[in-house]
């Protein structure tokens, strides 16, 4: 049985929206059944959850997120792992799919959220001080990857649902953050760079970089 494309934390919001646009419907008001019906077919949108092809080389990390490339390049990443990274950061608009996947099969070590501001998602300056949610992965031979999960101008809500403890494998969906947003990965400097500056990418299905530690 295949799923509904729709993830589920879209219910609620869609469920609302429909008992309203019955509702306008039934009472004859049109103005506001028409602004109903199109605010209803974007949220619709927004929360929709395609299936995606997983690329079958295991050394691809993978986006996390559906956006555009804001960001690629080494950096000195202090916060989790203390160490000369590689950054590649997504920008995602109210248009891309929100649901985020994990870029690497690992074992998550641990989840940090903190509270934050709601800079534009794309500026610098967001990736310390917004809202976010870190998740630290370790992989194979011991080596971390971080991704962070940034809200944005609009953005209120991250959603992360694994757990410290927890085995993943790329591309298996792990959280979500609603109405625009950021991610920031932080991958080995000797990964070599799959995407450049300004290209757009797909969750689960687009290769940012490839692990060579264990080639």
């Amino acid at each position: 049985m295949r799923r509904l494309p729709i993830a589920k934390q879209g219910s609620p919001y869609i469920i609302g929206l429909a008992v309203l646009l019955l509702l306008f419907g039934l009472l004859g008001w049109t103005i506001l059944t028409v602004l109903t019906l199109i605010v209803t077919l974007l949220v619709i949108n927004f929360f929709r959850d395609p299936e995606r092809t997983i690329p079958q080389d295991p050394q691809a990390v993978l986006a996390p997120a559906d956006g555009r490339i804001i960001f690629a390049g080494k950096v000195f990443e202090d916060r989790f792992l203390n160490k000369e990274t590689l950054k590649i950061s997504i920008f995602m608009s109210i248009f891309n799919v929100h649901v985020n996947r994990i870029p690497f099969s690992g074992e998550v070590e641990s989840v940090h959220y903190e509270k934050g501001t709601f800079f534009a998602a794309h500026v610098d300056k967001a990736s310390r001080e917004n809202e976010h949610n870190a998740v630290i992965l370790r992989i194979s031979g011991g080596e971390k990857i971080v991704f962070i999960q940034i809200a944005g101008l609009v953005a209120r809500r991250i959603d992360c649902w694994v757990k410290p403890g927890e085995r993943v494998q790329r591309g298996d969906r792990f959280g979500m953050i609603r109405f625009g947003s950021r991610l920031d990965v932080f991958v080995p400097t000797d990964s070599r760079l799959a995407v450049n500056k300004g290209q757009r990418v797909k969750a689960g299905e687009s290769i940012l970089c490839h692990h060579l530690k264990d080639k």
